[in-house]
């Protein structure tokens, strides 16, 4: 199942992967499906949807694509979209992500979706890892239906994860507390996972789980895929351990939120096209405040534009940059929320917003030593995290 809003008159398809995080044995599955249904079941989705963000029609809520032809695809799967295998004898469950992708595409061809001049397939959070995973595949099985022309493009958002070591590490017994490798090499085998030709080639038998992590798909794919990933993403901090639950963070915590946030951008400086906010958030493109954040002056909705316009000049000649129009935007300031187009922050006990400086001592920040660390006057610090510099 899957919901369409057509627009008769665009040649744009957006196809949107819901996410929700995953399950990888008998025992979250079933947990899952008792507190989470409808991410296992089609039975109780709701006959109609509005989108939002990305996937809105209102030209104010979506200046990049509000006109396109919009699929939303529920996640049901449970597999990270990876999944290719039905209901057998030893699973009472069926994973097959990979699969609803592919029925969707074919049943698409039908409604207009063969004369299509670009084909953008998004997701969040475990639906940005399925882009990862299926961009390839999507324009492959167009190819072999006969329609070359339908150019592929992916925008990967909050789906970037990092297979580092956790700030503490833990027994694998549920979905939150099992370390991102673990997670996904157990997932692989139960689900009948698949992953790409071209990165599982890249690795050993037994070892595609590799595949599921950004920095290390990202080089094998041949699409152009956008990447949308807040440095400091929840979800990742969540599998690794640090939970920020209102009592002052540990300098060790401190530490490691830092150390993630410079290795994802690591990660990131060979991505061409990518969005990296210094932020403590997950998933942006169907919040209807995704237009407000910034990187450098520029917002989403903006370096998206700049992106399709540098693919769509690169057909036509070289690779020269759009003056002016930036696609690769990554936040070089150094803690959650040194940005100060940040969504904004509550406490998650009393529901109250914080600005930027209440935050960092919430989080037992240390203006003082921070400042002392920097070798700057505490007030000028305070000033320029206000200011965001």
């Amino acid at each position: 199942s899957y919901y369409l809003k057509e627009s008769k008159g665009s040649r744009r398809w957006l196809l949107f992967l819901e996410g929700g995080w995953y399950c990888f044995s008998r025992e979250n599955c079933d947990t899952r499906y008792g507190a989470m249904r409808r991410l296992m079941s089609s039975r109780d989705w709701p006959a109609t949807r509005v989108g939002t963000g990305i996937l809105s029609s209102q030209p104010e809520e979506n200046p990049h694509w509000w006109n396109a032809n919009m699929v939303f695809i529920p996640y049901c799967s449970s597999d990270v979209w990876s999944g290719a295998s039905s209901k057998s004898e030893k699973n009472e469950y069926a994973f097959m992500g990979a699969l609803i992708i592919q029925e969707v595409i074919k049943e698409l061809v039908g409604k207009g979706l063969s004369t299509a001049k670009v084909l953008l397939l998004a997701g969040s959070s475990a639906g940005g890892t399925g882009v990862l995973l299926n961009v390839d595949r999507v324009a492959e099985q167009l190819e072999e239906m006969g329609y070359q022309g339908i150019q592929v493009r992916g925008l990967a958002d909050s789906g970037w994860f990092l297979d580092n070591k956790q700030y503490r590490r833990t027994d694998c017994i549920d979905t939150i507390t099992c370390a991102p490798t673990e997670a996904i090499r157990r997932g692989i085998r139960y689900w009948n996972g698949i992953v790409p030709e071209r990165c599982k080639l890249q690795f050993k038998e037994g070892e595609e789980w590799n595949c599921f992590f950004g920095y290390k798909i990202y080089p094998t794919l041949r699409c152009p895929v956008f990447v949308v990933q807040w440095l400091f993403d929840e979800a990742q901090l969540t599998v690794d351990n640090v939970h920020l639950t209102g009592q002052p963070v540990q300098e060790g915590q401190w530490l490691y939120i830092q150390n993630l946030g410079r290795e994802l951008r690591n990660t990131l400086k060979d991505v061409t096209a990518s969005f990296a906010p210094a932020c403590l958030s997950h998933e942006i493109i169907t919040r209807n405040h995704w237009t407000d954040i910034q990187v450098k002056g520029t917002s989403l909705p903006r370096a998206l534009h700049c992106w399709d316009r540098s693919l769509h000049e690169s057909n036509k000649n070289g690779k020269a940059p759009l003056k002016g129009c930036p696609i690769h935007l990554i936040d070089s300031c150094p803690w959650p929320h040194c940005n100060p187009s940040c969504p904004t922050i509550r406490d998650q006990f009393t529901g109250q917003e914080m600005n930027v400086i209440q935050f960092l001592m919430h989080m037992g920040f240390d203006v003082q030593k921070m400042a002392q660390q920097q070798g700057l006057e505490p007030s000028k610090l305070l000033g320029m995290l206000s200011s965001g510099n």
